[in-house]
């Protein structure tokens, strides 16, 4: 198998798993988790997210077909899944929340699983793999890892930066992205479903 690098594509997989998992928005939650167990594991919580990603990746399809479900069905739900994710970003709702946490498995639950690598993040990765080639998403993936351990060693610096507005703003310039894309994916996908 020919490996395809196309740098368009590893930068638009980027940006959408980038805007999906939203870790500039979660530093407030990443904060408040610091404070509630007082050390976050930040090596742990990136390498778990993003081996759950990638794995999730290979096996996905594999697991859909298994229950019968087309990729192109499943982005189209993924489109809606991520509609919504975009929604709360630019409404600033929350649809989705869960605030059981524990000292011992903080960076594992609920910040590699669900705050990174959770249903948004891994509905979007079979959307996306509907679309680009696997090894252009993996690298976006690591790519995005390697920035989710940057932003966790350097989330209180971050936050006196830009500032609870900031993040703010941040959150819904990514959230009008991130609407754009799940029409973009539901368009898409839904002529796949239609032709």
């Amino acid at each position: 198998m020919e490996l395809q690098f196309d740098f368009k594509e590893i930068f638009t997989a980027f940006m959408v798993l980038f805007a999906v998992i939203d870790i500039i928005g979660n530093i407030p939650i990443i904060m408040d988790l610091r404070q509630k167990v007082g050390h976050i594991q930040s090596e742990k919580a990136s390498i778990i997210a993003g081996v759950i990603m990638i794995i999730f990746l290979f096996v996905g399809k594999s697991l859909l077909n298994l229950i019968g479900i087309d990729v192109n069905s499943f982005a189209v739900a993924g489109a809606f899944v991520i509609f919504f994710i975009a929604l709360e970003m630019v409404l600033g709702v929350t649809l989705y929340k869960d605030d059981d946490h524990d000292a011992m498995t903080a960076s594992v639950f609920p910040l590699a699983f669900p705050l990174m690598a959770g249903p948004g993040s891994l509905t979007t990765l079979l959307s996306l793999r509907a679309e680009f080639a696997i090894e252009n998403i993996i690298v976006a993936v690591i790519c995005n890892v390697v920035l989710i351990y940057i932003v966790l060693k350097t989330s209180s610096k971050i936050e006196q930066i830009i500032g609870a507005n900031g993040i703010k703003i941040i959150r819904k310039v990514f959230g009008v992205i991130l609407l754009a894309i799940a029409v973009k994916l539901f368009a898409h996908n839904i002529k796949e479903l239609l032709a």
